[in-house]
C-alpha cells in the first residue's frame, strides 16, 4: 500500500503536515477530510532514488527555449489551473496535466520544474519563484497570498482575469499604433523609389533641353541627389536615434528623463499615461483583494509599472506609508515631476531648441495622476473598499485609453492622407511644371 505524504489546514488555519496510508491518493484525500483537515497538497511518498530517477527523467523532457512565457500563454495557463483546482484536483496533479498538455517551450520547462520543487517539499509559489522567466513576482505573491488564505482557485481565477485586460489593453494600444507605422514604412519606401529612379531621369531630361528650373524642381532635383548619394542615411538616421535613447536609457537619470519625455508627448503621451495608470492602479487593487500587504503591495506595483516616473511615485507613496501617512495624500502630493534636464533635451533633439524648450516648460508642471484618481483612493481608504475604488480607476482609464485609441485612429487617417497626398502633390508639380514650359517653348 502506497504511502501519501500531505499537507493541510485545520479549521483554525494551522498547517498540518503529515503522511498517510492509503491504496489510492482518493482515498488518502477522501481520510484526511474525515480527519477534519482541508488538503492543500498531496503527493505519493517515494525513496530519493525514485525521486532522483524521475527528475533525470524530467529534465531530458526539457526542450531548448529561448526568452520568457508569452502573455497570452501564461493567461490560458492560469485559467486551466484555476477551473483543475475549483474542481478539487490536487495542485500536483494539476500542474502535472497542464504540463503534459504543454506545447515544448520556456512554461513546459517552468512547470517540470515547478513539479520538481513540489515534489521535493516546496509549497507552490516557492517553487514558481525559482522560476522567474514564467512566473514574475506579482504572479508569486498573489499565489503566496492565495496558499495563505486557503483559496488558491479564487486568486487564479483573478490571476487570469487581471492578465486578460492587461492583454486586451496591450492589444488596443499596439492596434493604434500599426496602422500609421505600416503607412508610413511603405510611403517612405514608395517615396524613395521616386527619389532614386524617377527623379534623376527627369533630372536628365533636363540637362539636355538646357531651360531655366523653377525653384521647387531646383529642391526637388537636391534632395534626389542627397538621397542618391547618401541613401544610407535612411535607415540610418532611425537606427541612430534608437540606439542613442537606447544608450541614454543605460543610465538611470536617462531612463527617467526618457520616460517624462514619452509622458508629456502630445496626444500619444496621453495614451501611455492612461494606459500606465491603469495597468497599477489595476495590479494594486487585485493584490490587495488577495490580501497581499499594502507595502509588499505597492513594491510589486512599482516595480511592473514599467516607466521611471510612476516608480519614482510609488516609491515616495511607499515611503510615506511606513512613516504612517494614507496613500491618497503623498499620490497628490509626488504626481509632479520636477524639472528634467535629459527630458528637456528630448524636447530640444526632436521637435528644436526654442520650440521644444517652450512645449516643455508649458508641460512640465502637469500631474501624471489626475485629482479624480487621488479622490477616489482616498474614499476608498477612509471607506475600507480601496480595491474597489482601484478596480473603477482602473476600469474608467481602460475606458478612456480605448476611447483616445479610436479617436487617433479616426484623425490619423485623413491626417496621413493629407500629408502623403501633398508629398505627392509635391513631387509632381516639381517634375510638370518645367515640362510645361518646354512644351511652351518647343510650340513657340
Amino acid at each position: 500500500m502506497p504511502t501519501f505524504q500531505f499537507e493541510a489546514m485545520d479549521s483554525t488555519g494551522n498547517e498540518i503536515k503529515d503522511v498517510i496510508d492509503a491504496p489510492t491518493e482518493e482515498e488518502a484525500q477522501a481520510t484526511i477530510r474525515q480527519m477534519g483537515y482541508f488538503v492543500t497538497k498531496i503527493s505519493v511518498k517515494k525513496s530519493r532514488k525514485a525521486e532522483a530517477d524521475k527528475r533525470t527523467a524530467k529534465k531530458k523532457g526539457k526542450s531548448f527555449a529561448l526568452g520568457g512565457v508569452k502573455l497570452k500563454t501564461l493567461t490560458t495557463f492560469t485559467r486551466q489551473l484555476s477551473i483543475l483546482q475549483d474542481a478539487g484536483l490536487p495542485i500536483l496533479r494539476s500542474l502535472r496535466i497542464l504540463e503534459t498538455q504543454a506545447k515544448p517551450g520556456a512554461l513546459k520547462n517552468s512547470l517540470i520544474d515547478v513539479c520538481d520543487e513540489i515534489e521535493a517539499g516546496s509549497t507552490l509559489s516557492e517553487a514558481m519563484a525559482k522560476s522567474p522567466k514564467a512566473f514574475n513576482r506579482l504572479y508569486v505573491n498573489m499565489i503566496k497570498a492565495g496558499e495563505a488564505g486557503g483559496a488558491l482557485e479564487i486568486i487564479l481565477r483573478r490571476l487570469a482575469e487581471f492578465q486578460e485586460r492587461a492583454a486586451s489593453l496591450r492589444r488596443k494600444v499596439r492596434g493604434a499604433l500599426i496602422y500609421p507605422i505600416s503607412i508610413v514604412v511603405i510611403a517612405t519606401l514608395i517615396l524613395t523609389f521616386i527619389m532614386l529612379w524617377i527623379v534623376p531621369k527627369f533630372t536628365v531630361i533636363f540637362k539636355d533641353f538646357g531651360a531655366d528650373l523653377p525653384p521647387m524642381t531646383v529642391m526637388l532635383i537636391f534632395l534626389s541627389n542627397a538621397i542618391v548619394h547618401y541613401w544610407f542615411a535612411i535607415p540610418g538616421i532611425p537606427i541612430g536615434i534608437w540606439l542613442l535613447v537606447k544608450l541614454i536609457r543605460k543610465f538611470q537619470a536617462g531612463r527617467t528623463g526618457w520616460d517624462l519625455f514619452l509622458l508629456k508627448m502630445p496626444i500619444f503621451g496621453q495614451l501611455v499615461e492612461k494606459n500606465i495608470v491603469a495597468r497599477t492602479t489595476r495590479t494594486l487593487g487585485t493584490l490587495v483583494t488577495s490580501g497581499v500587504p499594502i507595502l509588499e503591495a505597492l513594491h510589486i506595483t512599482k516595480e511592473t509599472s514599467g516607466n521611471a516616473i510612476f516608480e519614482n511615485l510609488y516609491q515616495k507613496v511607499y515611503e510615506s506609508i511606513r512613516e504612517g501617512d494614507t496613500i491618497a495624500q503623498p499620490l497628490k502630493e509626488y504626481s509632479k515631476p520636477p524639472f528634467d534636464v535629459v527630458a528637456m533635451f528630448f524636447w530640444m533633439f526632436f521637435v528644436g531648441v526654442p520650440i521644444g524648450l517652450l512645449l516643455y516648460v508649458t508641460r512640465m508642471n502637469k500631474p501624471i495622476i489626475d485629482d479624480m484618481v487621488v479622490n477616489m483612493v482616498d474614499v476608498g481608504e477612509e471607506t475600507g473598499e480601496l480595491d474597489t475604488m482601484l478596480y473603477k480607476v482602473a476600469d474608467t482609464y481602460d475606458e478612456e485609453v480605448t476611447v483616445l485609441t479610436d479617436s487617433l485612429m479616426k484623425m490619423m487617417e485623413p491626417l496621413l492622407m493629407i500629408v502623403l497626398g501633398g508629398m505627392v502633390g509635391f513631387i509632381v508639380i516639381s517634375l510638370f511644371l518645367p515640362l510645361i514650359k518646354l512644351i511652351e517653348h518647343l510650340s513657340g
